[in-house]
């Protein structure tokens, strides 16, 4: 094996050993995505300093977007119960803070690239992201991330990570491409809006990559809207009606279910006066608050199952998305291959035809056709016209397989631009198409019986692994037991 290749390996034995002391389902899961590796290293679909594993994030990830000022680094230091975020009513940081538990007592602040360039964080190689959508911006790194370190319990497991707001117009593109990239990987997105700004029809834009962009995903469960800082309107003669402007604006944005959370900051100094106003908003705030932590507490149960969902969507995308994008691809180089040697050949043949018609050696082509005469004119040569024939016909079929492969390459980069196959399909279609690949194997070299077994052994073990998590969570037997207790003791015992 190659330095590289031991690399990988020593990331997948440490992640065990990780997982092996929290959580023994998710243990199992490395081992099946070893198997999946090593069938697209047969393949050709990973190179072997590459893993499936190592491309998503195995720690819980919370992210939190919203407004400048929506008061999202207030949130994060009332939950984590200390001063780790700079506040403010202008907008105080620009930058990606993605935070993470140490048991030192004082925090400290890391630059970009401590993310950039490493692979145990969901921002690992985040530079040659940004260097795509923005030439040159790549290398500026630290002016989008950084890495803070805290010491709260409510931290330990977890990684949360902080958003700069999203009306900026400076960075934008780079800003909106990273968001994507955490949002995806997240198990649970924090999206804030500010109750002090009562006309959100002014932040159409940012209402439509807030909400918009998010209420058809597969996953949009994992959303919570919530309006901040609610206090501040509690002295206006009809707050509802700044929570309804709300939601007639997320509304039009398209979001028309799910749950709409209206909070504040428990620590904010009191700005309602009426003893009775003062009570109910701080009952509702409480009640929000309550069901929000009480998502971020479980986010180690949706991470595992978010895990499992990873690997059956790898296995199943090989199978559904990249291996038919290469048979097809290899069917339609092997038919245009034959379509070409055969046009060529009766192009060449006519021509031979209408070149000895018209010498006028057609009526005694046996004794007197050019190809008879130049037949007789090499017999006896070093090389007999058999062998140029044969050459000149293998030489044509050499063309015409280049000249196929041509015309197919256009079109399967485009279907893999739209489909997004796992793996470097290009790749392994050019390494099935080379000069010593028959035409007619009909399948990229490597899939076969045991590889299509060794795929659904892996799709069979994802099953088995959600019922094992069903089965511990969901308390079947009828246990007296919360599901918070359960699921405590499931992720700290196995």
């Amino acid at each position: 094996m190659t330095s590289s290749s031991d690399a990988i390996e020593q990331r997948l034995n440490e992640l065990k050993i990780h997982l092996g002391q929290e959580n023994p389902v998710l243990l199992n899961t490395v081992d099946s995505f070893r198997v999946l590796d090593h069938l697209a290293y047969r393949i050709g679909l990973l190179e072997t300093n590459q893993s499936f594993a190592t491309q998503i994030p195995w720690w819980p990830l919370i992210s939190i977007l919203g407004t400048f000022s929506a008061g999202k680094s207030t949130f994060i230091n009332d939950y984590l119960g200390q001063k780790l975020q700079r506040t403010g009513n202008q907008a105080v940081d620009d930058r990606f803070t993605v935070v993470v538990y140490s048991p030192e007592p004082i925090s400290h602040s890391l630059p970009g690239v401590s993310l950039d360039s490493d692979p145990r964080f969901p921002f690992y190689r985040m530079s040659q992201e940004i260097d795509s959508v923005a030439d040159g911006e790549g290398g500026r790194i630290d002016t989008y991330l950084q890495l803070k370190t805290c010491r709260s319990e409510r931290l330990r497991g977890k990684i949360l990570i902080d958003s700069p707001g999203f009306d900026a117009d400076a960075q934008r593109t780079a800003v909106l491409r990273i968001s994507k990239h955490m949002i995806d990987l997240s198990d649970l997105v924090l999206v804030l809006f500010d109750a002090r700004h009562p006309e959100p029809g002014a932040m159409r834009d940012t209402l439509k990559h807030l909400v918009q962009n998010t209420i058809n995903r597969a996953d949009s469960g994992k959303f919570l809207y919530i309006l901040n800082q609610l206090d501040s309107a509690a002295n206006e003669d009809n707050p509802e009606d700044v929570v309804a402007a709300w939601l007639r604006a997320m509304g039009e944005a398209g979001l028309t279910a799910g749950r709409f959370y209206t909070i504040y900051s428990p620590a904010a100094p009191t700005q309602i006066p009426d003893d009775h106003r003062r009570e109910r908003f701080e009952k509702k705030r409480d009640e929000d608050l309550g069901e929000i932590y009480q998502r971020m507490e479980h986010v180690e149960i949706e991470r595992a199952y978010r895990i499992i969902a990873t690997l059956r969507k790898s296995a199943t995308d090989v199978e559904q998305l990249a291996l038919p994008l290469l048979t097809t691809a290899l069917r339609r180089w092997r038919t245009r291959t034959v379509l070409i040697d055969a046009v060529a050949l009766l192009g060449l043949g006519i021509g031979w035809m209408s070149w000895s018609i018209s010498a006028g050696h057609w009526q005694n082509a046996t004794y007197h056709a050019p190809w008879f005469e130049l037949l007789r004119s090499i017999e006896g040569g070093v090389v007999g016209f058999e062998i140029l024939l044969a050459l000149a016909l293998l030489g044509g079929h050499f063309a015409a397989r280049h000249l196929a492969l041509l015309t197919v390459l256009p079109g399967l980069r485009q279907q893999i631009e739209q489909r997004q196959p796992p793996g470097n399909v290009l790749a392994v279609f050019q390494r099935n198409t080379r000069f010593w690949r028959t035409i007619w194997l009909g399948r990229p070299v490597g899939w076969n019986r045991a590889t299509r077994a060794e795929l659904d052994e892996v799709l069979q073990g994802c099953e088995s692994y959600i019922q094992t998590l069903n089965e511990r969570l969901t308390n079947p037997r009828g246990v007296r037991e919360s599901l918070t207790t359960a699921a405590r003791q499931f992720f700290k015992f196995g």
